[in-house]
C-alpha cells in the first residue's frame, strides 16, 4: 500500500552494480542529500526492493552478469514505481533506446559519469517519484470519498457523458458505475428523471445551476424523494482554477431526502400535536371539572333518592354514560399529546403479547382495555379470535412502559385492521429485535437495542393523503359514530413519550404494516428495576377497610361543584371534612389544625397551584399526606412519586385512593 512521503526523511535511493568500487563511488556522492541502498545484481536488488517499498530513485548498470539492468528495471517496475536510471556504455544504445520505449527508466547516463549530471537526474527522479505518489494518493482520497458519500455524484463532460460518477449515483439510476461511465444521462434513465433533466437544460443555460426536489421510484421499494441539483462547473465563483478548464464539465448531485422529509413531517406532527395539547389542556381542566360536579352529583342524588321508576332509572342511566362518554373522550383528548401520569415499569413485551393473545383467541377483552374504549369498539369480539400473533420462543429485552397502553395500543391497531379487511383477511401480531433504529428520528437518544411490535393487515390500504393526516386528532376514515380518530394519535403520544417511534408503511390495495418501536433496556437497568405487577396498587386498595370514621380530610378545591362533591363521598364514607377554596387558604388550615390526617387536593389552582400549596404545607407537616386531583396538569408543578387522581372520578375510585394513603 502506498504511503505519502515524510518532509523530514530522506528519500531512498537503491544503486544496482556488480563493481563494488562503482556502489562505493556513487554512495559517497549521494549519501549527502539521500539514504543509500546497495545491491551488486539485480537479484539482489529485487529482494532489496521487496524489503524497502519506499524507495525513490533506482540507479542501475546495464551490464550484469545474469541480468542486465534494463530486465532487473523491468522486474523492479512490477514492485516499485520508483524513478529509473541507468548507467550504460555507447556500446549498450540500442537496449537503452528498448528500456526508454517501454518506459522503464526516466534517464541514462554514459559512463563516466558526470557528477553535476547525475545528481540532478536523481533530484528530479526523485522529485517525479514523489509528484506521482502524492497524484496517486489524491485518486486514493477522491475515489474513497465518492464511494462513501451519502449521496450519488457525477461529472460530465461536454458532451453530457459521465466520467467520474459514484456507486451512490449508479444505483439510483439503476445501472452500475461501468455501464454508466461514457454514457449520458438521458441514455440511462427515463420517466420524472428525465422529465427533471430536460426542464433543466434551459435553467443551466441561464444560470449555470438547477435544483429539483421530486419524488422517483426506486428499483426495489416505494418511490422515495430525491433533490437533484446540476451544475455546470464553469458557473462557479471564486474557483482558482481558470474558467477555460471547467467549462467542459458538469457535476450531477443527487441526494435522497426522504428521510429528511420524514423528519421534518414529524417534527411539524409534534409541534402540532404541542400546539393542541396545550389548547386541550385548558378545555379539558374545566370540562372535566363540569364532569366530576355532574357524575359525583348524580351518585349522590341516587344515595339520597333511589330512582324506582323505570323511566327515571332509564333517565339516570343515560346520564351516567353520557359523563362517562364525555370522560373518555376528554382523556383520549389529552392522551394523545401527553398521555396521563403513565405507570411506565419494566415490562417484557412478550409476555404482554401472550396475554393478549390468550384473550383474544377467547374473544375476550382485559378490564383495563374494556375501561378506555368506546363500547361501540369492542363490538363483534368473536373477529379478534382471527388475528395470528407471531411470537419468537428465544427471550426479548425490556422495555420501560406502561403495559397497559401498550395492550391498548396493539388492540386498538388490530381494530382498525380488521375494519381495514370487511370481507376478512389476514391481521397478524409479531414482534422482533432490532439492533439499531434505521433512519433518523426525533425521539430521544439510544444507541442501544429496540424491540418492535408490528401489526400488518392485508385491506384496502391508505394512500398518500391519507397517511400523511393519520397522526392528526379527529382525523378519521370511518362513518359517523364509528369512532373519533383519536386512536393513532393517542398511540403516537403514548409512544413519543416512551422515547419510542411509529413508523406506518401503506398502499392502495396493498394492506397496512404499523410498527411500534421502542428503545431496549441495557442489563445494568434492566437488573436495577424489578418488573412490578400494575395491579398492586388496586389490590391493596380493595383489602383496606371501608369505614373512615375519625380522620378528618381537607378538601382543596377552588371549583364549589368539585368541592361539594367531593366532600359529600368522604361525608358518606364516615370521614370529617374541612374544606379550602384555595392554596392559601388550604396551608392556613393545616397549620392551624392538628386533626387534619390527609389532604385532597386540586393542582391547577388560581393564586397558589397544589405543588407549591403541598410543598408549604410540607414545609411545617412533612409526614401530611397529599393526594392530589386534576382534570390536566403539567406534571413538573408535582413533586416524583406523589399519588395523582384523575378528573372526573368516581366514589368508588376516590375512596380506594383515600383509604390506601391513610393505610401508608
Amino acid at each position: 500500500m502506498s504511503t505519502l512521503y515524510e518532509p523530514t526523511q530522506r528519500p531512498f535511493v537503491l544503486v544496482v552494480d556488480d563493481e563494488p568500487e562503482i556502489l562505493v563511488a556513487l554512495s559517497d556522492l549521494l549519501e549527502s542529500a539521500y539514504t543509500v541502498l546497495t545491491a551488486s545484481s539485480g537479484e539482489e536488488g529485487l529482494d532489496r526492493l521487496r524489503q524497502n517499498p519506499n524507495v525513490a530513485v533506482i540507479v542501475s548498470d546495464q551490464r550484469m552478469p545474469n541480468m542486465t539492468g534494463d530486465v532487473f528495471l523491468a522486474h523492479a517496475r512490477e514492485l516499485s514505481a520508483a524513478g529509473a536510471i541507468l548507467l550504460t556504455g555507447y556500446a549498450d544504445i540500442s537496449a537503452v533506446e528498448a528500456a526508454l520505449n517501454r518506459g522503464q527508466i526516466s534517464f541514462f547516463a554514459y559512463k563516466p559519469w558526470d557528477d553535476e549530471t547525475l545528481l540532478s537526474m536523481v533530484g528530479q527522479a526523485a522529485a517525479r517519484y514523489f509528484l506521482e505518489k502524492e497524484l496517486e494518493c489524491e485518486r486514493l482520497l477522491l475515489r474513497g470519498l465518492l464511494d462513501n458519500l451519502p449521496f450519488g455524484l457525477a461529472v460530465k463532460d461536454q458532451n453530457g457523458c459521465f466520467v467520474r460518477l459514484n456507486q451512490q449515483m449508479a444505483s439510483q439510476m439503476g445501472h452500475t458505475v461501468a455501464q454508466c461511465i461514457g454514457q449520458r444521462e438521458e441514455d440511462l434513465v427515463d420517466g420524472p428523471r428525465l422529465e427533471s433533466l430536460t426542464e433543466a437544460q434551459g435553467q443551466l443555460a441561464q444560470t449555470g445551476r438547477d435544483q429539483q426536489v421530486l419524488q422517483l421510484p426506486a428499483p426495489d421499494g416505494p418511490a422515495r424523494w430525491h433533490d437533484l441539483t446540476r451544475v455546470r462547473l464553469d458557473s462557479l465563483r471564486n474557483t482558482p482554477v481558470h474558467s477555460s478548464m471547467l467549462s467542459d464539465y458538469s457535476i450531477l448531485i443527487d441526494r435522497d431526502v426522504s428521510e429528511l422529509l420524514s423528519l421534518e413531517q414529524r417534527l411539524r406532527q409534534a409541534q402540532k400535536m404541542q400546539a393542541i395539547g396545550t389548547l386541550a389542556g385548558g378545555i379539558a381542566h374545566d370540562f372535566n371539572n363540569l364532569l366530576t360536579a355532574i357524575q359525583g352529583s348524580l351518585e349522590l342524588v341516587q344515595d339520597l333518592e333511589p330512582p324506582r321508576e323505570a323511566s327515571v332509572v332509564r333517565l339516570y342511566e343515560n346520564a351516567m354514560e353520557a359523563a362517562r362518554r364525555g370522560a373518555v373522550l376528554t382523556r383520549k383528548l389529552l392522551d394523545f399529546s401527553r398521555p396521563r401520569h403513565l405507570v411506565c415499569q419494566r415490562v417484557d413485551v412478550h409476555d404482554v403479547l401472550e396475554n393478549l393473545q390468550s384473550f383474544m383467541k377467547q374473544g375476550k377483552v382485559p378490564e383495563e382495555i374494556r375501561s378506555a374504549l368506546d363500547t361501540s369498539r369492542l363490538e363483534g369480539m368473536s373477529r379478534f379470535s382471527s388475528v395470528r400473533f407471531s411470537i419468537p420462543d428465544e427471550p426479548l429485552p425490556p422495555v420501560w412502559t406502561d403495559a397497559v397502553q401498550l395492550e391498548l395500543a396493539v388492540f386498538s391497531l388490530c381494530i382498525n385492521a380488521l375494519d381495514a379487511q370487511s370481507e376478512g383477511g389476514a391481521t397478524c401480531v409479531s414482534i422482533r429485535r432490532v439492533a439499531r433504529l434505521l433512519g433518523r428520528h426525533v425521539g430521544r437518544e439510544h444507541a442501544g437495542a429496540w424491540v418492535v411490535v408490528q401489526v400488518t393487515d392485508r385491506g384496502i390500504g391508505m394512500t398518500e393523503d391519507i397517511r400523511a393526516r393519520i397522526f392528526d386528532p379527529f382525523f378519521t376514515t370511518k362513518g359517523t359514530g364509528q369512532g373519533v380518530g383519536l386512536g393513532l394519535s393517542m398511540i403516537y403520544g403514548f409512544i413519543s413519550h416512551c422515547g419510542g417511534e411509529v413508523r406506518v408503511d401503506s398502499a392502495p390495495g396493498g394492506g397496512t404494516s404499523v410498527e411500534l418501536w421502542f428503545p431496549a433496556m441495557d442489563q445494568e437497568m434492566a437488573a436495577a428495576i424489578p418488573a412490578v405487577p400494575a395491579s398492586t396498587v388496586q389490590s391493596i386498595a380493595r383489602a383496606l377497610p371501608e369505614n373512615g370514621a375519625g380522620s378528618t380530610i381537607l378538601v382543596v378545591d377552588d371549583e364549589p361543584g368539585v368541592r361539594a362533591v367531593t366532600s359529600g363521598f368522604l361525608r358518606r364514607a364516615g370521614y370529617d371534612v374541612m374544606e379550602a377554596s384555595s392554596g392559601a387558604e388550604a396551608v392556613e388550615k393545616t397549620q392551624s389544625t392538628s386533626s387534619i390526617a390527609l389532604v385532597v387536593m386540586d393542582v391547577m389552582m388560581p393564586g397558589m397551584n397544589g405543588g407549591e400549596a403541598a410543598r408549604r404545607i410540607h414545609d411545617v407537616r412533612p409526614d401530611l399526606p397529599v393526594l392530589f386531583v386534576t382534570g390536566y396538569a403539567d406534571f413538573g408543578v408535582l413533586p416524583e412519586g406523589v399519588a395523582v387522581l384523575h378528573k372526573p372520578y368516581t366514589r368508588d375510585a376516590l375512596l380506594g385512593d383515600v383509604r390506601a394513603m391513610l393505610a401508608a
